[in-house]
């Protein structure tokens, strides 16, 4: 009996022992799963383009705003009261017409008192002439009474154009934008009284890049849009063009619209100059950038590690962007995969 006993009690601690051998195995799988995934340094695949200069696929089509073919201010040329002003706030006005009249009444008064002292003073020099013909004067005498004449003479010429400067004429033909002045105020000489536009015809001045600019030429005609006529063209003719540069090689380049109809200064227009432009510039396609353009950057590989690369965009060229900075010629820069990259992260190179 004691025999039987023995050998249930061993049978079970056998099981005990190797129900408790599985568990420890089972709890080493376990462990073994559970354990934290250790960073692969497993290079990604990405696939590259090479940064190049290549030339600009569009259009040499430049923006700007229109501007008056002239524009001058109204100016008093003498000081006294406002008489009279002729003019209002978008009065049509001709060159050379009459806009304000300055009160000259004392000039007119001392004009008057001159002509009279010149008057003497000429019959006295042909009272001297023949006083000293007869030797009844002397040369000095004489020679006094010469400059006083002329001197009266020449203060009679100040005055005059004192009282002309009392008118203030149009200097061109157009239409008043501006009115500083009302009757009854004192003027200095000097004082904006007013603004005039001429707006006949219209101007718009772009800047054009030194490769473009060589194939342009004045008198070239050209097609001016604005988007808010639904992009009807008007004529326009290249008026000037400068003879020289800014710091980045950019030539301002001026344009005349010939007829400009409804057009208004001020407003947005398109100078389309019919022509391929001629510039380079660098360029990658869009889809290489890692996020957007609001905040571009993108990855370049070197020695088989992508590099973070802040980059300044240009203009979207259909599907590439132009790149103005950040990146150079012959860069390797990655255009699939790079969702996948962090700054220093090992890559291999897809064919």
């Amino acid at each position: 009996m004691k025999k039987t006993t023995l050998i249930i009690t061993l049978a079970v601690l056998a099981i005990v022992v190797l129900i408790g051998a599985r568990l420890v195995s089972n709890k080493k799988t376990i462990d073994e799963k559970n354990k934290p995934v250790t960073a692969s340094n497993a290079p990604i695949p990405v696939t590259v383009i090479s940064v190049s200069e290549d030339t600009v696929s569009q259009m040499l089509l430049k923006t700007g705003n229109l501007i008056p073919f002239r524009e001058t201010s109204i100016m008093a040329t003498s000081q006294g009261q406002v008489l009279n002003v002729n003019f209002d706030l978008g009065t049509q006005v001709s060159k050379g017409s009459t806009l304000i009249q300055i009160d000259n009444k004392l000039n007119q008064l001392a004009l008057q008192a001159t002509q009279l002292n010149i008057d003497k003073l000429k019959k006295d020099v042909t009272r001297y002439n023949t006083l000293y013909a007869g030797n009844a004067t002397t040369e000095l005498q004489l020679n006094q009474t010469k400059y006083d004449y002329e001197n009266a003479v020449n203060k009679a010429e100040q005055i005059t154009k004192q009282i002309q400067d009392a008118t203030v004429k149009s200097p061109i033909s157009g239409r008043i934008v501006k009115k500083d002045i009302e009757v009854g105020e004192f003027v200095n000489a000097g004082t904006v009284l007013g603004t005039i536009l001429d707006v006949s015809r219209l101007k718009v001045q772009v800047m054009v890049n030194e490769k473009d600019v060589y194939q342009l030429h004045e008198g070239q005609k050209v097609k001016v849009s604005a988007d808010v006529l639904s992009g009807k063209i008007y004529p326009g003719q290249i008026s000037y063009i400068a003879p020289r540069g800014n710091e980045e090689h950019s030539y301002q380049v001026e344009i005349t619209v010939i007829n400009a109809g409804p057009l208004k200064a001020g407003t947005f227009v398109n100078v389309d100059f019919s022509q391929k432009s001629k510039e380079k510039s660098l360029q990658i396609p869009r889809i290489a950038l890692v996020e957007s353009i609001k905040n571009p950057y993108v990855y370049v590989v070197n020695n088989n590690v992508a590099q973070q690369r802040k980059i300044t965009v240009g203009r979207e060229l259909g599907d590439l962007i132009e790149v103005r900075g950040g990146l150079l010629p012959g860069d390797q820069v990655v255009t699939t995969g790079q969702l996948n990259l962090t700054d220093g992260k090992p890559v291999q190179i897809s064919k």
